[in-house]
This record gives C-alpha cells, structure tokens and sequence, in this order.
C-alpha cells in the first residue's frame, strides 16, 4: 500500500505548527496505524529528519496514551480502538490521512502529536480514589455486592483515559472521563462513605483545569474506545447537586 500523510509538525508549545506531507510507500494492511508512523519515523531519520513525536506505551488498547486525530477522527474511524489497535486494513491504497494531535484548551501541544494530559492526573488526585481504612484484601465474597452494580462498576472502570472524549467534543469538555471515574467507585460499598466529597471535589478540579461544560452532543461516547456510556455523565450531575446542598 501507498499511504500519503499530512502530519501535525510543532516544534514546542509556543511554537507554530502546520501539517507537513509525507508519503509512505510500503504500508501493510496488517501494519497497526502507530506501526505506519514507525515506519514513516525510519524514513525520516534515514533522510536526516526529525522524526514525527507520538505517545504510546502498550500498544493493546489499554493504556490511552496513543490518542490522536486520525482523518479528524478521535482514535480513527474504526468505532471502539485506539489508535494502536487500529489497522491499515481500514483504509485504502493510495489514500491521504490528515494526522492531529487532540485538540484541547487543557490539553497542550507539547511537540507534534504529543499533548499534556496531566490535567486528568490532577481530577483523579482531587478525589478520585477510596481513602478509608479497607484493611487487607478481602476474600472475593465477603461484601454482597449485587451483580447488576459491580457489573456497572466494571463497565466505567474500562475507562483507559485517552482523552477522546475531550478531543470529540465541541466543547472541550472531560464529563466523560470523570464521569466514569466517579460513577465506577460509587457503585461499590468502598466508595459510598466519600461519594458526596469525591464527586465536589473532582467535578469543581475538572472546571478549575479548563475543560468545557457537556451539552449532550454524545461525540465523546460516540469515539471512546471502551464505550463508555454518558449515563454517567446524568449520574453525575445528579450527584454534584445532591453534593452541593449537602455542605
């Protein structure tokens, strides 16, 4: 395959960027997309270039750190994958895909494709967690949780924190994440003694951080790789008032 790019080159967070055209001329269908950006940072090096900043880490769909705009596509335009899992089997020969790093006040370029998404690190340090004493590891059975709830526990703690969700919406707006981080502890015995705190606490840094207000255009449930459900996002207003009145 022949694989035309245009590529999001910025030399630093104050510098000016632009879209630079490469072309790679022997992609495999059986490439993943970060593997093609391999392959085009072996040519650029080859020449004598710099090569073109990407995060990644895992490469297996679970860690989040390979987010990235692929034909203006959080992830690309193959619904539930990051960018590592994404193949070339889902484009064409001879095609031009426009590559961009997510675009976000609270998300700056550091170089390239490469964006500061610590803003996230500081909403989970807000409150994010379960600070009681829990003791040891209990034995798997020893708290009843009902089925439906741990299984809706586990479907908002698949959330790998890519940032999709911020980059899809038109607002800028991290509801999505936090909402599934808020919503997986409440939905657990551990979780409910801090609920009322956490959900203050992580909604107020997601504002402090400069993240937009959700409008219900559900872009970001639409491009999250885990299918993260915006039920969470109405959850979790609800419970932000319920949080409010109660101080």
């Amino acid at each position: 395959m022949i694989i035309h790019l245009r590529v999001w080159r910025q030399e630093g967070p104050e510098s000016p960027g632009k879209l630079v055209d490469y072309t790679v001329q022997e992609a495999s269908e059986h490439m993943s997309f970060l593997e093609l950006l391999d392959v085009l940072n072996e040519q650029l090096l080859a020449s004598g270039d710099d090569p073109v900043e990407f995060d990644s880490d895992c490469r297996e769909g679970i860690c989040g750190s390979c987010g990235l705009m692929v034909a203006g596509i959080a992830h690309g335009p193959q619904k539930r994958t990051a960018v590592c899992q994404l193949h070339m089997r889902s484009f064409k020969d001879g095609d031009t895909i426009t590559v961009e790093p997510f675009r976000a006040h609270a998300f700056p370029v550091i170089r390239d494709l490469v964006v500061d998404r610590s803003a996230f690190d500081r909403i989970i340090a807000a409150h994010g967690y379960v600070s009681v004493t829990t003791g040891s590891a209990p034995d798997a059975n020893a708290i009843p949780i009902p089925k439906d709830a741990a299984e809706e526990a586990m479907d908002y703690a698949a959330c790998i924190g890519c940032g999709a969700c911020v980059a899809a919406c038109p607002n800028g707006s991290a509801s999505l994440f936090t909402a599934a981080k808020i919503a997986h502890l409440a939905q657990l015995p551990q979780g409910q003694v801090e609920a009322s705190q956490r959900v203050v606490a992580m909604v107020d840094q997601m504002d402090a951080e400069g993240f937009g207000d959700c409008s219900n255009y559900a872009e970001c449930e639409a491009v999250c790789p885990k299918g993260i459900s915006i039920d969470g996002i109405a959850s979790m207003r609800r419970a932000y008032i319920k949080g409010v009145l109660s101080e």
